[in-house]
């Protein structure tokens, strides 16, 4: 569907103030920011339960649980995101832009950045859903794209946003990396066998 198509598609189903103008904008952002945070917190725990992290307030079960479930919600709010980001006329953005890279004339490569991270997500989340049938050897391999899906995800934002430069745009951008930072390092210093006692 290309954003001709799309635009006539939104005008017919919805109101005319609503396909383009202040809404569909806060909408799209909105949309954005909050799967930036989900997958922040999606990755902060694929990194500590790779790292086998575990405690009896926070077994391993349920990071793995909150793992998958925020990818998912993640993907959830991605969908509100392009999908907004489709409807609205002002932009002209078709819908093959957000799964295509570097295929839409408006800002290209930040977008492509985008259709990327998109389809990285997309693939993780399929993959995990079909892992009893792939394998977990196919699985662990495909799911080391997560590592890749985040900071491509965070340079679109850095890339595309129109509120890039505002001071709660970078402060929150700025947390979400020091968050996952802060995740890698711990698990580092996990990695690192404890010294015994000197002789």
């Amino acid at each position: 569907m290309n954003h001709v198509a799309a635009g006539v598609l939104a005008g017919g189903l919805l109101p005319s103030g609503l396909t383009h103008g202040p809404f569909l904008w806060y909408a799209t952002r909105a949309a954005g920011l909050i799967t930036l945070i989900l997958l922040t917190a999606s990755m902060m725990l694929g990194i500590l339960n790779a790292g086998r992290f575990g405690t009896p307030r926070w077994p391993r079960f349920l990071v793995q649980g909150l793992h998958r479930n925020l990818s998912l919600l993640a993907l959830t709010f991605l969908a509100l995101h392009v999908g907004t980001t489709v409807i609205d006329t002002y932009t002209s953005i078709g819908l093959s832009a957000a799964f295509v890279p570097f295929s839409s004339p408006y800002k290209r490569f930040w977008l492509g950045l985008g259709a990327i991270a998109c389809d990285l997500l997309l693939t993780l989340v399929i993959t995990s859903l079909v892992r009893q049938r792939i394998g977990y050897r196919q699985w662990r391999l495909v799911h080391w794209a997560g590592y890749l899906c985040w900071p491509v995800a965070i340079a679109h934002g850095l890339g595309t946003g129109s509120d890039r430069g505002t001071s709660w745009v970078l402060a929150l951008t700025a947390t979400c990396i020091a968050a996952v930072l802060g995740s890698v390092v711990y698990r580092a210093v996990r990695a690192i066998p404890a010294r015994g006692p000197a002789r």
